[in-house]
């Protein structure tokens, strides 16, 4: 115990001593100082220092690294997916070839604009042929679509049930495009069936609709941007 009052007490000398170093110091003549001073003074010189290259330098340094550490994950992922891309690219040239090959097949199938009168001949013999009675076969006005028209056509007829199932699989296995919708089926007094439908049959657009198409496209986006 006696031995850790000692210590304690040159402990407390030196402390004292140090305050006393630190007393009268003269700032324009810092050579002259005590040692303790002079270190002190030097500690929190670069301490200081450390810290404003930190905050004006370093920092914004540490932050571009970063992110150029991140851009560089970035650009090796691209990397490798361009690769991966590089590689497969006669595949994906291949698959390209066959989509173009069946979106020209699924094209072929839809008439022109010329050709809509004989497909409308076709579906009202396709029905007289099944000895089908129409009470209704009303074309509708065409709804413009990206590069095609739709054209709705109201139809109620009248026959047996398997004259009616022939017609609906003559309209499946046409080489254009029908379909039926909304369909509805009831039967009338004399027992036989009635067929409410909307088939609906497509046409590709020409050249003279496609360019109508794209220049009502461009004035919308120039009033879009004009409303900017």
């Amino acid at each position: 115990m006696s031995l850790d009052l000692a210590a304690m007490a040159r402990q407390g000398i030196d402390f004292k001593r140090l305050a006393e170093d630190f007393k009268g110091l003269d700032p324009n003549d810092p050579g002259l100082w005590p040692s303790a001073p002079r270190v002190v003074v030097a500690v929190a010189l670069l301490l200081a220092t450390i810290a404003a290259f930190w905050w004006f330098d370093w920092q914004g340094q540490i932050e571009t690294l970063e992110a150029r550490q991140a851009e560089e994950v970035q650009l090796r992922e691209s990397w490798l997916s361009k690769k991966r891309q590089a590689v497969n690219l006669d595949e994906h040239r291949r698959q390209l070839a066959e989509i173009d090959r069946q979106f020209g097949a699924l094209l072929k199938q839809l008439p022109n604009r010329a050709e809509m009168d004989s497909l409308l001949s076709d579906i009202n013999q396709a029905g007289l042929g099944r000895g089908l009675q129409f009470e209704l076969f009303k074309p509708g006005a065409d709804v413009i679509k990206e590069f095609y028209a739709e054209m709705p056509i109201d139809v109620r007829l009248s026959g047996v049930y398997h004259d009616l199932g022939e017609f609906v699989a003559d309209l499946a296995g046409m080489p254009r495009v029908v379909t039926l919708n909304d369909i509805a089926v009831e039967a009338d007094k004399d027992g036989r069936l009635k067929l409410q439908a909307k088939a609906v049959t497509y046409r590709y657009l020409d050249e003279e609709e496609l360019a109508q198409q794209r220049k009502a496209a461009q004035a919308a986006q120039a009033a879009k941007q004009g409303k900017k």
